[in-house]
């Protein structure tokens, strides 16, 4: 993973993650990476790893259970409200380059239509 200096690591490594879960790629209770591995993963300091890790709980995108290990949430509502706030932060970046072009709505909208049926 290449990483943008616009933004924190642990906020990018977090954003892949939740398109894991989106994705289907991870399921809801399966176990994650332990933090060394997830920092050999995604080669990030250990102490990175562990941030991941913390703030996904403070999302309660995860939980801990002490000596087994950190898991994927169980809360489906949980997975589908990230999936919906996720659509709209890459939608609301989509439609500001789209005004910033000029565009208008109907526009916009044929564009979308055309790469979807290509």
């Amino acid at each position: 993973m290449e990483f943008n200096n616009n933004m924190p690591i642990y906020m990018q490594v977090i954003q892949e993650i939740k398109k894991e879960l989106i994705r289907g790629n991870l399921s809801l209770g399966c176990k994650l990476p332990s933090a060394r591995d997830l920092a050999i993963r995604y080669q990030i300091n250990p102490n990175t790893a562990n941030r991941v890790y913390r703030e996904m709980e403070l999302q309660e995108l995860c939980f801990t259970k002490r000596g087994i290990g950190t898991f994927v949430t169980e809360d489906e509502q949980k997975l589908m409200r990230v999936r919906e706030e996720m659509a709209k932060e890459y939608m609301t970046t989509f439609l500001i380059g789209m005004r910033d072009l000029g565009l208008q709505e109907e526009e916009v909208i044929s564009l979308i239509q055309k790469e979807f049926n290509k």
